[in-house]
């Protein structure tokens, strides 16, 4: 099979180089059909059949070949043929020629490429297998996609050739129509004058708008299959409902209710998710109790002299829950009734596309939201359902501190949780899977991380992995490891598990709606944030592929005006300036690409760097650990991204931040006055390093010569 694709690959590959070599391509441009259309009327004149065979052999050929030109030839066929005719040729050459170039993708392509994605390829066939004639139907329907592409990708799939078939025969009809009709009319000029014709231009006008209509009818078919066998009530009690109080549920609730819109909200937990009672509240004032234990314990540094810190564990966990108390108004049921919002502390169920069942409640709304969040994923090691594990949901109940800890998994939270326990006085050893911590990063800023941590007593083992965990008596727990080859044991009080978050669609309904999940476990949508029913929509974890704080807010943004406003204009979700922090100390902060996104993408770039140790505050402040990369495109200012590992570093990122946002290159902010000192100067600084990099050598010699002159030297 290897050698007949090999054959046919070549045969291929001939047939479009001699297409080319010999010039046939320069047949096909408008000035050819100009000066040539009144000879190919005469011998169609003379010869209509065996033209007419001709060129539909020609036209299957060419679209088989993916070669350039069928655009011209429909233009030429609808000259040639006029409407009726030129229509039902061109129509059924274009699909025969189209299915060809299907099979020769799928015979030449499909299974090597298959067998190097196979779980990409398993995702993209399950899609094509429930909505791949709605799918094909749709591209085919909107000429923005080249058909050619179409035609080759399609062929990957595992779509059956009578299907493809028939969906682009019809598809492909309207656009196919208005192209004829076009090159009918041309067909028809007999001077210069003709060009204004009300019906060319009529034709044209409907080239310009084709895609639009295209469009509403594509969106109207998909409305109508998503939507069958479901019956739409015919008045709704809210515009929008949101099932879901963490962050992505609020801010969707209170960008409505801002723009009097009537909002339900459904939350059957605590208000405030994830974020106020488990998350991103509760981690940072442990963060900040096991800092002030630091600062004490190295205060010597600035000679002033502390005994090793008193912890009193309890006390440190009523400031955590303290921090949220205080901040528990913030989102809380008064705050929102006062907005405007009706909220509901009851278990939702989705019963229809518009239809929600809450408590003992039935109630409609046009638009429905989901932000029903993530949860701890707990790994299913052989033994840990005997052992006390730990996750971000429960840790918040300890009041004693753990003698030892081990923590399973170096992500964010991984590396954060470690360093707060090491600092507050609890054994540490955390365990990675992969080769480094936060593996998302670059590999340097992995190792300056476990190089901080190692030096504050946490034992880090990456490349470990986790076995199985051990309880031989009451009290008594091991997880044993393979680590560099060999079995390892590592005793324990408590197990904190963090090797990542699984969405919440458990419970929802959403399998009678046919509302699928991605193999990363969270919602199928498009960038728009829609699922398969144009009227539900989903943020925060539940969506991905971010599970952040501000990640959830910026998409509840994109789904309250959409969900409200989509039908006038609607937003795709823009990722490309999303920042991320872990607060470990010091901080990494990344917005845009690091050097392994960019090198996976194959996206040239340059670096700069600065090293904190450069920098008047942080030498200060004793914290002159870290750097500061920058990647920009080559040769050019423009910044494709941006780590900063320092104090502080979240907070200062935001500079970056906004440059990328705004187009904002380093000329401008090193033209930018920032006060000293800071450790945020430390942005002008690189951008400094940057310029120095990039000096124009031939003007500063030219300079050199002027001055000397200048001076009088060599006079």
């Amino acid at each position: 099979m290897t050698r007949q694709r090999l054959i046919i690959a070549a045969l291929l590959l001939i047939a479009i180089g001699a297409y080319f070599l010999s010039g046939a391509h320069q047949w096909f441009t408008l000035d050819t059909l100009k000066a040539y259309q009144s000879d190919f009327q005469a011998v169609f004149n003379q010869h209509p059949w065996q033209v007419a065979g001709i060129f539909f052999a020609v036209y299957v050929v060419m679209t088989a070949l993916s070669l350039p030109g069928a655009t011209l030839l429909t233009l030429l066929g609808g000259a040639l043929f006029g409407l009726g005719w030129g229509l039902l040729i061109i129509s059924f050459a274009s699909t025969l020629g189209a299915t060809l170039a299907f099979l020769l993708s799928r015979f030449l392509f499909q299974k090597p490429i298959e067998r190097r994605f196979p779980r990409q390829f398993a995702a993209v066939n399950r899609g094509v297998e429930r909505d791949g004639a709605l799918y094909l139907f749709t591209l085919r329907l909107v000429p923005a996609f080249p058909f050619f592409m179409i035609n080759l990708v399609m062929g990957l799939t595992r779509i059956k050739t009578i299907t493809f078939y028939w969906v682009s025969q019809v598809a492909m009809l309207p656009g196919t129509a208005i192209y004829v009709n076009a090159g009918g009319q041309l067909g028809e000029l007999e001077s210069l004058g003709g060009i204004i014709s009300p019906t060319l231009l009529a034709s044209f006008a409907l080239l310009a708008v084709f895609p639009w209509i295209a469009r509403r009818i594509v969106l109207l078919v998909q409305k109508r299959k998503a939507y069958q066998g479901f019956t739409r009530p015919q008045r709704f009690d809210y515009d929008i409902l949101v099932i879901g109080a963490g962050s992505a549920g609020l801010v969707t609730s209170y960008i409505a209710s801002a723009v009097n819109a009537k909002v339900a909200l459904v939350e059957k937990h605590k208000m405030g998710g994830d974020c106020l009672n488990t998350g991103c509240v509760p981690s940072k004032a442990l963060i900040r109790a096991a800092r002030a234990a630091h600062e004490i314990r190295t205060a010597h540094r600035f000679g002033v002299s502390a005994r090793e810190p008193q912890i009193d564990f309890a006390k440190v966990m009523g400031h955590v829950h303290q921090s949220i108390t205080a901040i528990e108004p913030h989102d809380s049921v008064e705050r929102y009734t006062g907005l405007g919002v009706e909220v509901y502390q009851d278990h939702a169920m989705l019963r229809s596309p518009w239809e929600i069942q809450v408590g003992d409640k039935t109630l409609t709304a046009r638009h429905i939201v989901l932000a029903t969040g993530a949860r701890p994923r707990v790994p299913a090691l052989p033994g840990i359902e005997l052992a006390p594990v730990l996750t971000s949901e429960n840790l918040w109940s300890l009041t004693e501190l753990p003698k030892r800890l081990v923590v399973l998994g170096g992500g964010a939270i991984g590396c954060e949780l470690s360093q707060s326990f090491a600092r507050l006085g609890s054994q540490v050893t955390l365990v990675e899977g992969l080769p480094q911590l936060l593996s998302r990063e670059d590999h340097e800023v992995g190792e300056h991380v476990a190089a901080t941590l190692a030096g504050e007593g946490v034992t880090v083992m990456t490349n470990t992995q986790a076995l199985e965990v051990l309880s031989e008596e009451e009290g008594s727990y091991q997880l044993a490891v393979e680590h560099q080859g060999e079995r390892v044991t590592l005793a324990f009080d408590y197990l904190l598990v963090s090797v990542g978050r699984q969405a919440n669609v458990e419970g929802l309904g959403l399998e009678a709606l046919g509302i699928t999940t991605t193999q990363a476990g969270t919602l199928e949508l498009n960038e728009r944030l829609q699922t398969r029913l144009p009227n539900i929509w989903a943020c925060g974890d539940l969506a991905g592929p971010y599970q952040l704080t501000h990640a959830a807010a910026h998409q509840a943004w994109h789904a309250a005006v959409n969900a409200l406003f989509g039908e006038l204009k609607s937003f795709a979700v823009d990722y490309r300036y999303m920042p991320a922090v872990t607060y470990v100390q010091p901080e990494v902060a990344r917005v845009g690409l690091n050097e392994k996104e960019a090198i996976d993408k194959g996206i040239a770039y340059e670096v700069t760097r600065y090293a904190m140790s450069e920098s008047d505050r942080a030498i200060a402040e004793g914290a002159s650990e870290g750097f500061i990369k920058v990647l920009t495109v080559p040769g050019r200012d423009k910044i494709l991204g941006a780590t900063i590992v320092a104090e502080n570093a979240g907070e200062w990122l935001g500079e970056f931040t906004i440059a990328m946002k705004h187009g904002l290159g380093l000329n401008k902010l090193l033209g930018t006055i920032h006060p000293y000192p800071t450790l945020g100067e430390a942005a002008k600084a690189t951008a400094g390093v940057w310029k120095n990099a990039h000096k124009p050598e031939r003007v500063l010699a030219l300079l050199k010569r002027y001055f000397n002159w200048r001076r009088g030297e060599g006079q």
